[in-house]
């Protein structure tokens, strides 16, 4: 069977809890090299999985020439720069989200891609959610009619002190935004996703809760020439957690109450059933799979570089379509 061998730069919890276990359990793929900037913890995770290689300089890592494909798990800021590397050095890039800082950078990472004859891959991983599948089948066969309106609804609590290693998402040069940046941002894949290139788009972005550099809360409207108007709302500063959508027809609704689990709710004039989609257990695995196929059979793969920079320019439009709230 051929493979994909792969190197991983950033082993934070993305990497160790996904990204890592996937390429492990793909037979299509061979873990070879990880890359971290203290030497001491790269090592320590190499040993941890088994993995033979390890770097404490990216760069480095690039100049291996068994590697065929990097799995990019760094803060946003880098994430142009470690790509068009990693084009220019022949390897092929999965990028973590969102793709970058803003569409300037996604167009030099597309073209550098291009360039260099290597795929480029951004890992909006709802996009293989077996919910978010079936719930573009039920829209295009028309069972709840018309589409009119959808609403979407991201919340969690996270107000991290200055010393947490996680801050950075919380500086804007390095992570871009707040939670519409951040975690927003597969929203707006999946709503691409079931409803295709937006019409228009804008957004309300507010620090309601916390003085920081980013939003803490912020809410999207998105239109669709041939779909609903879609309303997003994403908080960093809310108690009770939340990750809903919900699209009303107008033969009928589909409501999700939670995107990371299995369970949809289809209301109809024919009355209401549920059915059950559970996700793999590793939501990395089947856009890894995806993407590594896509290597092997030389085809582009189905979150490529085009879609994570669509999701950029319409956060480039939510960002500046108002003035930030006070």
């Amino acid at each position: 069977m051929k493979t994909v061998k792969w190197g991983i730069i950033g082993c934070g919890d993305i990497a160790r809890k996904r990204v890592i276990p996937a390429l492990k359990d793909l037979r299509t793929c061979e873990l070879i090299a990880l890359c971290r900037a203290r030497a001491e913890l790269a090592e320590t995770c190499a040993a941890e999985f088994g993995v033979p290689g390890w770097y404490a300089s990216w760069t480095d890592m690039l100049r291996d020439s068994e590697i065929e494909a990097v799995y990019i798990a760094t803060p946003v800021h880098l994430h142009c720069e470690q790509t068009v590397e990693a084009a220019e050095a022949g390897k092929h890039v999965l990028c973590e989200k969102p793709m970058a800082l803003n569409t300037a950078e996604c167009d030099r990472m597309i073209a550098a891609c291009g360039a260099n004859g290597v795929k480029l891959g951004i890992a909006y991983y709802r996009h293989f959610y077996p919910v978010v599948e079936r719930i573009r089948e039920i829209l295009n066969s028309g069972e709840i009619g018309k589409s009119v309106l959808c609403q979407m609804n991201a919340f969690e609590y996270y107000n991290p002190d200055p010393s947490d290693r996680r801050y950075w998402f919380l500086r804007k040069d390095l992570s871009g935004g707040g939670p519409m940046f951040d975690f927003g941002c597969h929203r707006i894949e999946v709503l691409l996703n079931l409803f295709g290139k937006e019409s228009f788009s804008a957004g309300f972005i507010s620090k309601v809760a916390f003085e920081r550099e980013v939003e803490d809360t912020a809410t999207a409207y998105l239109g669709f020439p041939s779909g609903p108007r879609a309303v997003l709302t994403v908080t960093h500063a809310s108690f009770e957690s939340r990750d809903t959508l919900d699209i009303f027809g107008t033969d009928g609704a589909l409501h999700v109450p939670s995107l990371n689990k299995e369970i949809l709710v289809v209301k109809t004039r024919a009355g209401e059933r549920m059915e059950q989609h559970p996700a793999h257990p590793n939501f990395h695995l089947p856009l890894i799979a995806d993407f590594t196929k896509a290597v092997l059979e030389n085809r582009e793969p189905r979150v490529d570089g085009n879609a994570g920079r669509e999701v950029n320019r319409v956060l480039e439009n939510i960002y500046n379509g108002w003035n930030f709230i006070k």
